[in-house]
């Protein structure tokens, strides 16, 4: 990038557009600039770490003195404990705002632990997705109230997991087709939804967030998309109509809503995107393993294709991922067994060569394309 700029002043200063006192000053503002980027990560990731240790060793504590105390310590234990991170980090919020927003994360991530603790003192009925349930909204309103992007990815996370936590109790843990398929839809899109929320820059980093954790969801949900519609099953029991056509219409709406509030206007491809999912669904029966595999390449050609037109070389790299996946799966189930076990592994290693060259070539070009540069 400081080659690059470098390259642009002096082209300017040619140009007669700026002198050499302006081109200095650019430089050196573009120099601090980089300068200060270079240690924020690190900062972030000393929080990070912090964060992870201290709510562990803080739930660890608990649990090795639980048995110990009496049912009123244990209440006033966790509501120090729901409330105390909280507390600091609102007092530490104006000298110290990066570590108040680490804080404000443990104390969110105690309210789940809270939960479940105060249900154990008071022994109330088990219904364990409604902590869940109570936990995501504690994570929703501490993200109205702080307006930080720990807080967002919380309700990101948890508001799904409570979803799906329901519907395998109210589905009684009968893991038919549907059910499994229902999962897997809801889970598919939304983190579709999270990944291509940012459609130009600079995003908010509520949006890089959300970015960051579709980034991180999408292709373990493309591989439980794809054991899904394998028809794979633990114990076979018919879901009632009403219950089946409810949890459809919560995995297929839910992401588009959220994909609305994201994008706006611009949420057509995530309908493709549902309707690709649907129809993954229903082809195995009609068409055959085979169109399975093409119909895979298609929705990663898709993604790619919805990387290069808005700019996002993320996309296209997920989608030239899916798109090795599924030729090394459709080889691996349609070609190697029909082959000898010399010639299997002389065309698997020309495939690994030649095919993974040439994925390789075509992803660096669409991605510099997709940063705004030529094919």
């Amino acid at each position: 990038m400081v080659d690059t700029l470098s390259r642009q002043l002096t082209r300017w200063i040619e140009a007669g557009l700026i002198d050499e006192e302006l081109a200095a000053r650019i430089r050196a503002l573009e120099a601090a600039q980089i300068d200060s980027g270079r240690w924020r990560w690190p900062i972030w990731l000393a929080l990070a770490l912090g964060a992870l240790t201290t709510a562990a060793g803080t739930l660890l504590f608990v649990a090795a003195h639980w048995d110990n105390l009496s049912p009123a310590l244990r209440l006033a234990l966790v509501t120090t404990l729901v409330g105390g991170f909280h507390v600091a980090g609102a007092l530490i919020a104006d000298r110290f705002p990066a570590t108040a927003t680490t804080l404000h994360a443990i104390g969110t991530a105690a309210l789940g632990a809270g939960i479940y603790l105060a249900g154990q003192i008071f022994n109330l009925e088990e219904h364990w997705p409604g902590g869940l349930m109570l936990w995501a909204l504690g994570a929703a309103i501490a993200g109205v109230v702080l307006r930080t992007w720990p807080q967002t990815l919380l309700t990101a996370v948890l508001a799904p997991a409570w979803l799906v936590a329901e519907w395998a109790v109210a589905a009684h843990y009968r893991w038919a087709p549907t059910g499994f398929r229902v999962i897997s839809c809801g889970v598919f899109l939304l983190a579709l939804a999270y990944l291509t929320n940012v459609r130009s820059e600079p995003a908010s980093s509520h949006r890089r967030a959300l970015t960051l954790l579709g980034a991180v969801g999408v292709l373990p949900a493309a591989v439980l998309l794809a054991l899904s519609s394998e028809g794979f099953t633990y114990y076979v029991q018919p879901i009632a109509t009403p219950l089946r056509i409810a949890g459809w219409s919560t995995a297929v709406g839910l992401p588009l809503l959220v994909a609305i509030a994201l994008r706006g206007a611009a949420v057509w491809p995530n309908v493709v995107a549902a309707v690709w999912v649907l129809a993954l669904f229903k082809l195995r029966p009609v068409a055959g393993d085979a169109a399975m595999y093409a119909w895979w390449a298609v929705g990663a050609v898709g993604l790619v294709a919805w990387g290069v037109v808005e700019r996002h070389s993320e996309r296209v790299n997920y989608g030239a991922a899916i798109f090795g996946g599924t030729v090394l799966a459709f080889y691996f189930s349609q070609v190697m067994d029909k082959l000898g076990r010399s010639a299997s592994l002389i065309t698997l290693g020309l495939l690994f060569l030649a095919g993974g060259w040439l994925i390789e070539r075509t992803r660096r070009r669409l991605v510099v394309a997709a940063r705004g540069g030529a094919l």
